[in-house]
């Protein structure tokens, strides 16, 4: 068994405009979105992880990060005195050309050199930007039973609504057949009609 704190290394997902809530990312970025008053959406990510046990946890940032940066210093400085913990920011570096980010795996691919660095056994890649509650213990145990190379987490969605997302094809196994990005015909879920992953 794995100890969380020691070999798992958490990327999250924090770079992207946010243009759908538009007003409310004029100026700041969509994690930094004020959630339920005092809270911000991306407290929800990080919650679970430091609830998880993850301790090495890198917000990969791009759009307004600075709103994103100083909520982080000030609500998540819990790893001051921890050695092996941390949480900060990675703005984008353009290690790779001039270009922002192209993409979440873009983002992953340009800091490939924080893994490179740390050697982490295990990556968690995050997105930022989703308020839900999950202990990743399970969805590590799960991955660990599996003997796979990577576990992909998702859920089902009625699939006349699935073509605003990103929208898996699988076999009845759950084995991945291809990603389809905002598809106007979703691929149903075997077995189960009117819903697509």
């Amino acid at each position: 068994m794995y100890s969380f704190s020691k070999s798992v290394m958490t990327f999250v997902l924090a770079g992207g405009k946010g243009t759908r809530l538009y007003p409310l990312t004029k100026f700041r970025a969509k994690p930094a979105v004020p959630f339920i008053g005092v809270y911000r959406i991306i407290d929800f990510v990080l919650s679970n992880a430091v609830n998880s046990g993850l301790r090495k946890i890198v917000l990969l940032t791009q759009y307004l990060s600075l709103s994103l940066d100083r909520h982080i210093r000030i609500a998540w400085d819990l790893f001051k005195y921890d050695v092996d913990g941390y949480i900060y920011s990675l703005p984008a570096q353009h290690r790779y050309g001039e270009k922002w980010y192209e993409g979440t795996a873009d983002a992953v691919y340009q800091n490939i050199y924080t893994l490179q660095l740390e050697r982490p056994e295990y990556l968690l890649i995050l997105s930022g930007d989703h308020i839900y509650k999950m202990d990743y213990k399970d969805l590590f145990e799960f991955h660990e039973k599996s003997k796979s190379d990577f576990t992909l987490v998702a859920l089902l969605y009625p699939t006349k609504k699935s073509s605003r997302f990103g929208v898996l094809k699988v076999n009845k196994r759950g084995r991945v057949l291809s990603f389809h990005e905002k598809p106007e015909k979703p691929p149903e879920f075997p077995g189960k009609p009117g819903y697509s992953l």
